[in-house]
C-alpha cells in the first residue's frame, strides 16, 4: 500500500483514527503578513496542503482554512521602510497603509501577493482574516471564558516560565478606540464587559460583543481559534515545537479552558536558500513564493518540499543544483507513467503535479532549454516547454554561474595555432559534406579530426568551444553544432583568418 510509504498518507490516517469518521475534517494553516510571506512560511501550508489532499485521496471531505493573523500589532519597522512608519508602532498591522501601495493596508498587501502565488502551486484554501474576525467580536463568548479564567491560563504558562506572569496579566490586549495604539491597561473585568485606560489620555467601559478591538494574545489565541473552528490538524514550525513553546501551553490550553481536544500536530523544520541567510519578513530578507516560482515551475517547485519530510531541513538552490533538480523531476515522471515507480514515488508525484495528466507530458530538459534558450530557438516549443524555457532564461539572466552562459559569436575572434586553424579547418570541411542529425556520429567525426591533426581531444575542443562561443568550455559540443544549425557553424568557421 502506497500509505505507509508517504508521510501524508500517514497523518491522514492517524487524522481518521483518533479524530473518527466525520462528515468534514478541518486542516489550518497561517501566519502574520507583518511583511512579505516568505518561501518558509511556504512550508507551512504546502504541509497542511498535502495533508488535506491525502484525506480527499481516501474519499474525505476537508475544510482547509489559512488564517491572516493581521489583527497584530505593527512592532518594529521592516528593512526597506520608511521611519515615517513608526508613528503606527503599536496599531494593528491591518490598520495602517501599505507603503507600497496606498489602495491597500499594510497587511492586506502582503496577504494578495501570497494569495495569488498560492493558486499558481495549485494551494486555494478558504482565507480567514482575523481583523475581520475580532472587528465582528466573533470570538466574544470564548474571550468571555478566557478572562473568567485568566487565573488558571496563568498557572499553565508559568509553569514554563523563568519569572512568573505579572499579577495585573490579562490573556488580551486591546488597541484603543481612539488612537487606535495598543497602550492600554485594563482596569476592570465585568462579565462582558472591559474597562481600559490608555497612555494617550482615553478611557472607556465597552462590550466586547458590540466593539471589536480586543487582540487576543498568542497562546491563547491559537487554541481558542482551534476551539472555534474545530481543527483537526494543524503543523507548527520548531520555535513553537519545542518543549514549553506554544503548542505545549496551547495544548493544555485547548483542554482545560476550552474544552477541546487539540488538532492532530506535526512540526516542521525551517528550510533555507543553499548559502543564503535565515528567512525573516519583518527583516526584510525575505525570498517569496513567487520569486522561487520564477525558477521552478509549479510542479517541480511543489516537488521540492514533497520529496522531504516536514522534520527534516533542506535548502533551495538557484544555482547548477537547480539542472540537476529539474532532471529528478523528470526521471520520476518518465518512472510513473513507465509504471515502474515505488508507492512512495508514485504519491510522490501525484502530490507533485495534483491534476495528473493521462499520458505524458513531452517535456524537454532543463540543460537542454539551456542551449536553445541562448540560441534563440524557441519558437517553435509546445506549451511544456515555453513555460520551462521561461524559467531558463531568467535563471540565465539571475542566477547562472559564468560556466552555463555563452553567446555564439559572429565572427570568430582570437589568437588560435596553426594546429588549431587546421583542425577547425577540417570540422568545416565535415560539417560541409552531410547534414548530421545523430549527436554521436558526429562526436565519432571529432575524434578522426583529432587523429588527422596534431592536437588531443582536449585541444580540440578547446579551440571548437573558442571558436564558436569564445569559451574554453560549453554544452555538449556536438550538441551545441546542432542546435545552433551546421549552415550558421559553417559560416562563423569561414571568418577564421
Amino acid at each position: 500500500m502506497a500509505d505507509k510509504f508517504f508521510w501524508a498518507d500517514a497523518i491522514a490516517d492517524r487524522i481518521i483514527k483518533e479524530k473518527g469518521d466525520k462528515k468534514e475534517y478541518v486542516c489550518a494553516s497561517g501566519v502574520t503578513p507583518s511583511g512579505q510571506v516568505h518561501i518558509g512560511n511556504f512550508r507551512e501550508v504546502i504541509t497542511t496542503d498535502m495533508v488535506v489532499k491525502a484525506l480527499q485521496n481516501k474519499g474525505k471531505k476537508v475544510k482547509f482554512i489559512y488564517s491572516w493573523d493581521d489583527f497584530d500589532r505593527f512592532r518594529k519597522i521592516p528593512k526597506g521602510v520608511g521611519a515615517e512608519y513608526e508613528k503606527y508602532l503599536g496599531m494593528s498591522i491591518s490598520d495602517i497603509p501599505s507603503p507600497y501601495d496606498g489602495s491597500m493596508n499594510y497587511a492586506e498587501y502582503n496577504e494578495k501577493k501570497f494569495e495569488k502565488s498560492l493558486k499558481s502551486v495549485f494551494i486555494e484554501p478558504k482565507f480567514i482574516y482575523q481583523n475581520k474576525m475580532n472587528k465582528k467580536s466573533a470570538y466574544a463568548d470564548l474571550i468571555k471564558t478566557a478572562l473568567e479564567k485568566r487565573n488558571e491560563i496563568k498557572e499553565i504558562l508559568d509553569k514554563f516560565r523563568k519569572e512568573p506572569l505579572a499579577e495585573d496579566w490579562w490573556p488580551i490586549m486591546i488597541y484603543c478606540d481612539k488612537c487606535k495604539k495598543d497602550l492600554t491597561t485594563i482596569t476592570g473585568v465585568d462579565g462582558y464587559n472591559v474597562s481600559y485606560e490608555c497612555e494617550c489620555g482615553y478611557n472607556e467601559t465597552f462590550d466586547i460583543r458590540k466593539k471589536g478591538i480586543i487582540s487576543i494574545r498568542w497562546r491563547i489565541d491559537w487554541p481558542l481559534r482551534w476551539r472555534y473552528e474545530a481543527v483537526d490538524f494543524e503543523p507548527g514550525g520548531i520555535d513553537h515545537s519545542v518543549y514549553g513553546g506554544s503548542f505545549t501551553t496551547s495544548k493544555e490550553i485547548c483542554k482545560k479552558i476550552f474544552d477541546f481536544e487539540p488538532p492532530i500536530y506535526q512540526f516542521y523544520e525551517w528550510i533555507g536558500i543553499k548559502e543564503g541567510q535565515v528567512f525573516s519578513s519583518s527583516s526584510g530578507n525575505a525570498l517569496t513564493l513567487e520569486e522561487v516560482g520564477e525558477i521552478y515551475e509549479p510542479a517541480v517547485l511543489r516537488y521540492l518540499f514533497v520529496g522531504t519530510k516536514p522534520k527534516s531541513v533542506f535548502q533551495i538552490s538557484f544555482d547548477n543544483d537547480v539542472i540537476s533538480i529539474y532532471e529528478k523531476f523528470d526521471t520520476l515522471e518518465e518512472k510513473y507513467f513507465e509504471g515502474t515507480c515505488n508507492p512512495r514515488e508514485k504519491r510522490m508525484y501525484e502530490m507533485s503535479v495534483v491534476n495528473v495528466p493521462k499520458v505524458k507530458p513531452e517535456r524537454s530538459g532543463f540543460k537542454g532549454l539551456i542551449t536553445s534558450v541562448q540560441i534563440g530557438k524557441i519558437k517553435n516549443l509546445n506549451n511544456y516547454d515555453k513555460l520551462r524555457a521561461k524559467k531558463v532564461s531568467i535563471w540565465l539572466d539571475k542566477y547562472a554561474g559564468d560556466d552555463m552562459k555563452f553567446e555564439v559569436q559572429e565572427k570568430i575572434d582570437g589568437e588560435f595555432s596553426e594546429a588549431e586553424k587546421a583542425a577547425l579547418a577540417q570540422l568545416k570541411d565535415v560539417l560541409k559534406e552531410r547534414e548530421y542529425s545523430e549527436e554521436k556520429e558526429l562526436f565519432n567525426k571529432f575524434y578522426e579530426i583529432c587523429e588527422s591533426s596534431d592536437l588531443d581531444n582536449s585541444e580540440f575542443f578547446d579551440a571548437a568551444y573558442r571558436a564558436i562561443i569564445k569559451k574554453t568550455k560549453g554544452p555538449r559540443l556536438a550538441s551545441l553544432i546542432i542546435s545552433i544549425g551546421q549552415k550558421k557553424i559553417i559560416k562563423l568557421l569561414g571568418t577564421l583568418k
